[in-house]
């Protein structure tokens, strides 16, 4: 039995360990992001930086919308759509 196998609690431990390693990513992660925008309030562009990534995310928004929002077309649509299609085939 190696070290690591003998080291393993029950659901509970594992579940405790998982979270802190989770938090240490987290912290990490939002550690190197206050850096970027540290580094970015000190250009002298940065207005001109947020305004490009206001449009960029308006985008993106308008994007995901488009793709998740939009309504599938109506089931008796499609019917109808496969009937005369069906129909225009028969008659050429």
């Amino acid at each position: 039995m190696t070290r690591e196998a003998s080291r393993r609690g029950g659901p509970g431990e594992q579940a405790v360990l998982l979270v802190a390693g989770l938090a240490d990513v987290a912290l990490g992660t939002l550690g190197s992001a206050l850096g970027v925008v540290r580094g970015l309030a000190r250009r002298s562009d940065a207005a001109e930086l947020v305004s490009e990534a206001e449009r960029d995310l308006t985008a993106r928004g308008r994007l995901v919308l488009d793709r998740y929002a939009a309504a599938p077309p109506a089931h008796l649509e499609i019917l109808a759509r496969h009937a005369l299609a069906r129909r225009v085939g028969e008659s050429g």
